[in-house]
């Protein structure tokens, strides 16, 4: 057990030193709507299950949690979607 564990632990730092992206990534902070919308078009929300309070959508939104806290501030109707359209 102790040998598997120290197995792990060399991999992720051999990978973490490479360059290699881990589970915890920084969500990019966008300068405004237009931006984030270039590469989200529906917007970003918080989790599955939210619903948009500005009535009918265009397009589903994209959801990641992280993404969504970085962006929180351009979520104007605070119905945890950030810049829905």
């Amino acid at each position: 057990m102790k040998k598997m564990i120290g197995c792990v632990l060399i991999l992720s730092l051999s990978l973490a030193s490479l360059g290699v992206p881990t589970t915890e990534a920084a969500a990019k902070k966008y300068k405004n709507c237009t931006e984030l919308n270039k590469d989200y078009k529906g917007g970003v929300a918080k989790a599955k299950g939210v619903k948009n309070k500005g009535g009918k959508t265009k397009y589903t939104p994209h959801v990641s949690k992280a993404l969504y806290e970085a962006n929180k501030s351009k979520d104007r109707d605070k119905d945890s979607i950030a810049c829905e359209r």
